[in-house]
């Protein structure tokens, strides 16, 4: 059964003209200061001009700073009564069920253990990671292994430039891999945090912050070392997206829970 991720929230989303009608909203974590809230809303909102972002209880406008975002009620004031404000139609990719095209990839599993040997979440280092043992460690897909398709057809492949042939798509490649603790992979897939690189690779919590890692910054092993082996930048991007589209538009996307059949996952996960 799936659950309501608008529930718990302390942040709501209103266009001006309809200030009873909420059309989306945030569970505030500390990480998000108004800076953060901004960049989100460019993900969510359609506007022809410019606009401004008021918290109701004051009339203050919510400006790019670094201070922490406030719970409250938050109205979207077009500049002009002409511009119209709507959320995006973006599709947000949740929870397919499918295998993938090429395979589970041993290689794949074996260069993002090699590059990390952490959780690069936690920063929990695999201490068994000598003898070849990753229990409780697992490697994450950061742009979904059910979604292959998608990732060729909207050009997401691109990025991905260790590819081994023209006909290799990069689903499996280093780039798009992580390597994290089982809880925290689970919680990846299922959009509760990302990370933005616009960020300064800040971790951000779209649900309670239950393992202590919202503000935290992603491990600069899996970013910084054996240039084309680390993490591209434009598929942590794409994940940070799909995250802020699916906890923040409108009731958010269905949350369900993790218990699926063998040899399938939930948005590309890839276990031990």
């Amino acid at each position: 059964m799936a659950s309501n991720r608008a529930k718990g929230r302390n942040v709501h989303l209103y266009v001006f003209s309809e200030p009873d009608k909420p059309i989306g909203g945030l569970k505030l974590n500390p990480s998000v200061t108004e800076r953060n809230f901004l960049y989100m809303l460019r993900i969510l909102i359609v506007v022809s001009g410019p606009y401004r972002v008021t918290l109701r209880s004051t009339g203050d406008d919510v400006m790019p700073t670094e201070d922490a975002l406030k719970p409250g009620h938050y109205d979207l004031w077009p500049y002009s009564r002409r511009d119209k404000i709507a959320m995006t139609d973006e599709p947000c990719i949740t929870r397919i069920l499918s295998r993938t095209i090429t395979g589970r990839d041993e290689l794949f599993r074996a260069r993002v253990r090699a590059r990390d040997g952490k959780c690069v979440i936690t920063v929990t280092v695999d201490i068994n990671a000598p003898d070849d043992i990753w229990r409780g460690f697992e490697v994450a897909h950061i742009f979904p292994l059910s979604s292959e398709d998608y990732l060729v057809q909207k050009g997401y492949s691109q990025w991905i430039t260790n590819r081994v042939s023209e006909c290799d798509t990069g689903i499996n490649s280093s780039q798009n891999g992580l390597l994290m603790l089982s809880h925290i992979h689970q919680s990846f897939d299922g959009f509760d945090f990302s990370i933005n690189p616009d960020d300064g690779y800040k971790i951000t919590c779209f649900d309670k912050n239950a393992f202590n890692i919202d503000g935290k910054v992603l491990d600069t092993m899996c970013r910084e070392s054996n240039g084309e082996e680390c993490a591209r930048d434009e598929l942590l991007r794409w994940h940070f997206h799909q995250a802020v589209l699916a906890n923040m538009r409108g009731a958010g996307e269905p949350v369900f829970e993790m218990d699926f059949p063998p040899g399938s996952d939930m948005v590309g996960g890839d276990s031990q």
